[in-house]
């Protein structure tokens, strides 16, 4: 009894071949990290409690990021952010104190439907804010808060590596005290900080 033998023909493997290079070439071609920088405004909502108003001035600072495309629609971010203003209490005792402020975060991004050149996107997430007085005045020590993000933005792509982003981030946060107890109001504060820089992604 004979044994029909098989055997592949060229034409399959032709196919085979070329669908396995396209989709190495897919693969290659596909961008999914980002990095940013951004300049940003630092706007610190008033806040009071245990009979004491603090209140921030008003200033700018920069934020850097990377954020990787885990799908067409969703990533994850790290940020870091660095600003610098003075803070002011009224109360039964009074004092300023100039800080540099820290921020480390992360957080999730959806990706919403774009259009032309456009992508808008929505994030939201978590991390701290760290509060270094620039002077040893009053016996201010660095402070960290836990701090909810949100927010959102759009990228407007120029090439298909190279994008401006617009964004805005609010925080919600305690305001510090930086450990002193004539300081502390125990009361939430928040802060808006919109931005604008440029986005290189590979």
């Amino acid at each position: 009894m004979k044994v029909k033998k098989y055997s592949v023909k060229p034409a399959v493997l032709v196919i085979v071949g070329c669908i396995a290079l396209l989709s190495l070439r897919a693969v290659a071609q596909e961008v999914r990290s980002e990095v940013s920088v951004q300049g940003t405004g630092f706007f610190t909502k008033d806040s009071n409690g245990n009979g004491i108003k603090n209140t921030a001035t008003e200033t700018g600072g920069l934020l850097i990021g990377y954020r990787y495309n885990i799908t067409r629609w969703l990533a994850a971010e790290a940020n870091y952010g660095y600003d610098r203003n003075t803070q002011s209490y009224i109360g039964s005792t009074s004092g300023r104190v100039q800080s540099n402020i820290h921020q480390i975060t992360s957080e999730a991004v959806v990706k919403l439907p774009g259009f032309a050149k456009i992508q808008p996107y929505a994030l939201a997430g978590g991390g701290g804010l760290l509060f270094d007085p620039t002077g040893a005045g009053a016996g201010a020590t660095w402070q960290a808060r836990g701090a909810f993000l949100y927010g959102g933005g759009a990228d407007y792509a120029f090439t298909r590596h190279l994008s401006l982003r617009a964004e805005y981030r609010g925080f919600m946060y305690k305001s510090p005290s930086f450990n002193l107890a004539s300081l502390k109001t125990d009361a939430w504060s928040h802060i808006a900080q919109p931005s604008a820089g440029i986005v290189y992604r590979f």
